[in-house]
């Protein structure tokens, strides 16, 4: 993703490196390519000297960065939460020459990784629960949401865990019968309504069967719904009035940069985010959303998709990401 940014911490340790050594030219040489005493002192000077990154000097730094990072999707609240945490740790200090690449890229890594919540263990926060457990998941349409959810039952399931999908999204055409092909591939049972229906009502009755089979946990899919769609976010709203779910998930797609930015920050203002799940990672070449939707959500991301079959859900791993990011 940042093959940019490695390129460009080169090139700052090289600038910083001449500035350091005030651009000096060699002229100690001899023929043949020795050195003279007076070369050798200069050098062991040289390699002990400090050089201290001033404010514009970091801006300077900056300036490149924060374009390199607008280009990959990162949200410019987030940015300027990096530039902050950057400052601290640079501005004003004092780095040998030789490792002001190290020192940037260090940098870089401890400001980006305090973006990104701890996650939590879903599978242990579902056994330690009151049963059943009640999830809801939420995102606009097409971002595979209803695929995510068939990809998490088939991991409960493979826990030992007993579920039930409730086909909430009584809106999109055809969407009970994707949902109905799912359990039926996984073996999970489904309650379902009408199309047109109060898809509330359906969710509660979910819940309520949950409650008299003595379920684990009720898996909810409700109607992708575009976040400036007022009247579909009250109904959403209204789903988790009835429900209460015990966690609320916002599925995202990757690829689809700024646009995932601000759906985050409209789910979250108006439903409240606890978790995200973010599809098609696999081929998010920029690799920016998942900084910017941890922090303008300010929750863990739990899986991100990785492919098309259901085994193709792994467990967010920040350490994971941050070295794909080059740090």
């Amino acid at each position: 993703m940042f093959k940019k940014l490695k390129n460009k911490l080169k090139d700052w340790a090289n600038n910083s490196e001449k500035k350091a050594e005030g651009l000096e030219k060699d002229t100690n040489k001899e023929v043949g390519g020795k050195e003279t005493k007076e070369e050798t002192k200069k050098s062991k000077i040289s390699d002990k000297f400090k050089f201290k990154i001033s404010e514009d000097y970091f801006e300077e730094i900056f300036n490149d960065l924060e374009i390199i990072l607008l280009e990959n999707n990162v949200a410019l609240e987030a940015i300027d939460k990096i530039r902050e945490e950057l400052r601290e740790e640079l501005v004003g200090k004092e780095i040998k020459k030789k490792q002001v690449e190290e020192k940037i890229k260090e940098s870089l890594k401890k400001a980006v990784e305090e973006i990104f919540p701890d996650s939590f263990d879903l599978i242990k926060k579902i056994k330690e629960s009151e049963k059943p457990f009640k999830i809801v998941f939420f995102g606009i349409n097409g971002s595979g949401k209803t695929t995510s959810i068939a990809k998490v039952a088939n991991i409960l399931k493979k826990e030992g865990l007993s579920i039930i999908l409730s086909a909430s999204d009584t809106f999109r055409a055809a969407s009970i019968e994707q949902l109905e092909k799912h359990a039926s591939n996984l073996g999970i049972n489904i309650i379902k309504g009408q199309y047109g229906s109060d898809p509330s009502s359906v969710a509660f009755d979910a819940v309520k069967h949950a409650e008299s089979k003595k379920k684990d946990v009720v898996l909810i899919d409700t109607a992708g719904r575009m976040h400036t769609e007022s009247t579909l976010m009250e109904e959403m709203e209204k789903i988790t009035r009835v429900v209460n779910p015990d966690l609320k998930i916002f599925v995202a797609e990757a690829t689809t940069g700024n646009d995932a930015i601000e759906q985050a920050k409209t789910f979250n203002e108006n439903i409240g985010i606890d978790g995200t799940i973010l599809t098609k990672s696999d081929i998010d070449e920029k690799g920016g959303a998942s900084i910017s939707v941890s922090y303008v959500s300010k929750k863990p991301i739990i899986y991100l998709g990785v492919g098309q079959e259901y085994k193709d859900l792994e467990k967010f791993n920040k350490k994971k990401i941050i070295k794909q990011l080059g740090l």
